[in-house]
């Protein structure tokens, strides 16, 4: 399903570039939006108070990319405290905003503000309003960066590259029904990820498993482990120094059995992993991922490619 949003943050060129090369990303076109006059021109929203703001008319295929995750990508290059002034570029065009063209998505937008004011102590300065209107800019201006690749630019380099690699995965991985859980798991995977059993120590698949290879949730297939950073620890369960990205795991308060633990479980299957502690080896930052092999399914170098991870394979030593 096609879908668009309109994101204003700071100067269209960079923001256009950075955007246009998101995974599901269809089309990009920048404009000014949501002004007080007509067809505005540059030179007059730069010099004459019109009220637009620049702004990046975004066309996604939500089957691939959904609004929650474009707008985490949005904020990591903006400074979303910042009122009209966004990198070197200051005045009211280069504000941050959010706007929306259905109203669906209103609910989406303002529980991602809400989120992301947890991370600040300011007040986010995001403007979040019902696209009021909008005008195209300049042809000059479109793909700026593309036809003027030394052009200026307020997004660093590094946010192109991490932008092209980007993956929702809450579309890629969806969580199964708990009938679909129990035709396809077994009794123990089932109580451990749905019930957070616990599994016996030095009696599970994956505790003396160290070969080259991924750990995938075993509820959804998402990646959530790399054999690199698999360590021996002696608990007699598989024990991890990180997962590969923080944000495929949540951290929940366990305060089962008269003690006080952080219990880690996947993002989008919400499956029980196991545990986290702070004893791990220090030269690896000092946590240990205590995870139950039935949480899991560990996937070998040689056959990553052929189920789907080849991605993962250059983030092996």
């Amino acid at each position: 399903m096609r879908k668009e949003i309109y994101l204003a943050g700071g100067c269209f060129w960079g923001t256009e570039k950075y955007l246009q090369g998101v995974n599901g990303i269809l089309e990009t076109e920048v404009g000014y939006a949501n002004g007080n006059t007509e067809n505005p021109t540059y030179e007059e929203v730069c010099h004459y108070n019109t009220g637009h703001a620049e702004a990046v008319k975004v066309v996604y295929e939500n089957t691939v990319i959904g609004l929650p995750f474009l707008l985490e990508l949005y904020y990591d290059v903006i400074n979303p405290v910042s009122i009209n002034k966004q990198g070197n570029d200051i005045g009211s065009q280069y504000r941050t905003g959010i706007y929306f063209v259905q109203d669906e998505d209103e609910a989406i937008i303002r529980e991602s503000i809400d989120k992301l004011q947890l991370k600040y102590e300011q007040k986010i300065a995001i403007e979040v309003k019902r696209l009021e209107n909008y005008y195209r800019a300049e042809d000059y201006h479109q793909k700026y960066l593309d036809k003027n690749p030394q052009g200026y630019c307020h997004i660093g380099v590094d946010k192109f590259e991490k932008a092209k690699k980007a993956v929702d995965t809450s579309k890629k991985y969806t969580k199964k029904s708990g009938q679909e859980l129990r035709e396809s798991l077994t009794e123990l995977q089932f109580e451990v990820t749905q019930n957070s059993a616990t599994e016996q120590p030095f009696h599970n698949e994956y505790f003396d498993e160290f070969r080259e290879g991924i750990y995938v949730d075993i509820t959804t297939g998402e990646p959530l482990f790399l054999s690199d950073d698999k360590f021996e620890s002696g608990c007699g369960w598989p024990s991890f120094s990180r997962p590969i990205d923080a944000s495929l795991i949540k951290d929940v308060m366990d305060t089962s059995f008269g003690r006080i633990r952080t219990e880690v479980r996947s993002k989008t299957g919400d499956a029980h992993l196991g545990h986290v502690f702070e004893d791990g080896p220090t030269e690896l930052g000092g946590l240990r991922y205590c995870i139950n092999s039935a949480s899991l399914r560990f996937i070998p170098k040689e056959s990553m490619e052929q189920e789907g991870y080849g991605e993962y394979l250059k983030s092996l030593k």
